[in-house]
């Protein structure tokens, strides 16, 4: 392994720091030691992390990335050794929850609320995952109930609950032309620009398929971050069309004069689940699966 908790720490240190000097006060080291460390991992990694702009040191592409991984690292050791104090106190009383592919969560504080009527003195825990690591998350047992839609080859190894379906649109500005189309075919999408999520990266392995029509050719796709804001801002300023789900993109279309067209002569869906580790569930994850499938859906069970 080319780096490990100190180099990271030094990362995301000098990431904060903006200097060598900074960081070294920060960490109580010297300088030069500093110095030093960032040049030996550098090495090891064969990529410079930072590039000088004025006094400050910022990271470049390989930094940020790498600080992408520190900054999740620190955050599920953080996590383990709360859940570590909690189980040494006696007092583990939260349910660990993960959503797979989605930035919009107006659905979550009536569940919130639900479950503590249920079960008064507990919480339900957020917990931030790559989207494609929730299966595995659930198997580890470092989540407790995962909302996911995305098809896995794990997903015979959990229990799962049908809770609905929601259909993925185009959204483009209200004067594109797609706008005037009853649905969007294959064809309509060739040579076409697309921004969507960086879950849909396409040098990612395994990639996921892209949310368009079988045979469609587009002739550029960018892929931003998770962050629906951030696409729709693409969409509205004319930097291309997107897919988005319905439920999603609705909410942005009088504030940002867009329009959602169909796609397909049939709607173009998917299924959300909710995803347990097999067997006997505790209190506490039982109840916060039966207010998901209250406040989302009816419940159908799903054979593997």
């Amino acid at each position: 392994m080319d780096v490990d908790l100190r180099d990271l720490e030094l990362l995301d240190t000098v990431s904060d720091a903006g200097s060598l000097t900074a960081a070294a006060e920060v960490l109580y080291v010297s300088q030069p030691a500093l110095s030093q460390r960032l040049t030996r991992m550098e090495d090891r990694l064969g990529v410079q992390l930072f590039d000088r702009q004025g006094r400050r040191l910022v990271p470049n592409a390989a930094g940020r990335r790498m600080l992408l991984a520190a900054r999740q690292v620190f955050a599920e050791l953080d996590a383990a050794t709360r859940d570590l104090r909690e189980m040494r106190d006696g007092r583990s009383r939260r349910v660990r929850l993960a959503v797979q592919c989605s930035t919009t969560f107006q659905w979550l504080p009536p569940v919130i609320r639900g479950f503590r009527e249920r079960c008064p003195d507990s919480e339900v825990r957020i917990e931030s995952l790559p989207g494609d690591a929730l299966i595995t998350a659930l198997l580890e047992d470092r989540l407790d109930v995962a909302l996911i839609t995305k098809p896995d080859p794990q997903m015979d190894r959990v229990d799962l609950l049908r809770l609905f379906e929601d259909e993925m649109v185009a959204v483009v500005p209200a004067a594109h032309p797609w706008a005037a189309l009853p649905y969007l075919t294959a064809r309509d999408f060739d040579d076409a620009h697309l921004v969507l999520y960086d879950l849909y990266d396409q040098s990612r392995i395994p990639a996921t398929p892209l949310p368009i029509p079988h045979g469609a050719r587009p002739g550029r796709i960018t892929t931003m971050p998770v962050i629906t804001d951030l696409v729709i801002e693409m969409v509205a300023g004319g930097q291309g069309a997107s897919v988005l789900p319905g439920w999603v993109a609705a909410p942005y279309v009088a504030s940002h004069g867009l329009a959602l067209v169909r796609i397909g002569a049939e709607a173009m869906s998917r299924t959300w689940y909710c995803a347990t580790r097999p067997g006997a569930r505790p209190a506490l994850v039982q109840a916060l699966v039966e207010e998901l499938t209250e406040r989302l859906g009816k419940p159908v069970a799903v054979s593997p």
